[in-house]
């Protein structure tokens, strides 16, 4: 017998309450006590993070909102009142990051708070967010790979719920949000452990990092998916930005680094960082 994850946690009411929703709070939540703990090392108040919080957040959303249509826009201009409806699916990660990009420039020119020394704050929960949101793609049996075997699976020793869980209608699949959490993950991990070295990084450097991972997971992963949008029908969007991005990003880091040369991302010993206002 196939044990299928239910999409719905609870009912309230006439309210129905899903795993999905529920595990993007966890995620933003994480991300947001991660730029707290981290932005006091860095003398930057809590209330600057949950000010951002509160409009890059919803911000983004509209951002992955707006994204996803354009690229579909071939059925939103036959359904123009499907665009509002979010509730239905169709959102996308590179649009939310676009549109939290934005508002989190406008923020800290508003505020006076160093835009790279915020992005290397932020980046890594937002990686911890990426991880943990695609559990909720799991729970919704969605943005997985093409048909695959059971044989295959088992051979990838996963456990058996989500083995259960990629048979969607009888056809087992490749699960995408795994690989793309688990690579990230193993990312996460090399940033926290390399972030607070000694003269490695400077300003910006631990953002672009972010990037640069991200870039690679996602191209691969990409490639993998059965739900990738397309442009002129033959070419993944995810893995043309993905491509723009790694290489607009090192360019960005050696003329940084040539050019421009920022402050060290640690200047002197400890935890001791440097906090300027622009």
């Amino acid at each position: 017998m196939q044990l299928v994850l239910n999409p719905v946690a609870f009912h309230l009411g006439n309210l129905s309450v899903k795993w999905y929703g529920i595990i993007m709070a966890i995620s933003i939540t994480v991300a947001t006590w991660m730029a707290i703990d981290e932005g006091k090392k860095r003398q930057i108040a809590s209330d600057d993070f949950i000010d951002l919080l509160l409009w890059a957040v919803p911000l983004g959303y509209v951002g992955a909102r707006i994204y996803y249509v354009i690229f579909e826009w071939g059925y939103y201009s036959q359904h123009p009142d499907q665009i509002i409806a979010i509730w239905n699916g169709g959102i996308a990660v590179y649009g939310g990051l676009i549109a939290g990009l934005l508002v989190l420039l406008v923020f800290c020119r508003k505020r006076g708070l160093s835009p790279f020394l915020m992005l290397d704050i932020i980046a890594p929960g937002v990686m911890a967010a990426q991880i943990i949101g695609r559990w909720g793609n799991f729970v919704n049996q969605e943005a997985h790979g093409g048909p695959t075997t059971l044989h295959f699976l088992q051979s990838l020793y996963l456990p058996n719920f989500i083995i259960q869980q990629m048979k969607i209608n009888g056809v087992y699949y490749q699960p995408t949000f795994l690989y793309e959490s688990f690579f990230n993950l193993i990312g996460l991990i090399l940033i926290l452990s390399l972030r607070h070295k000694k003269h490695l990084f400077k300003q910006g450097e631990i953002f672009m990092s972010y990037l640069l991972w991200y870039s690679v997971v996602r191209f691969f992963v990409e490639g993998l998916r059965t739900d990738s949008l397309y442009m002129f029908g033959i070419i993944r969007v995810s893995q043309a930005l993905s491509l723009i991005l790694f290489f607009a990003v090192i360019g960005l880091w050696i003329y940084r680094r040539k050019v421009v040369k920022p402050k060290w991302y640690l200047e002197g010993s400890g935890l001791k960082y440097p906090y300027t206002r622009s």
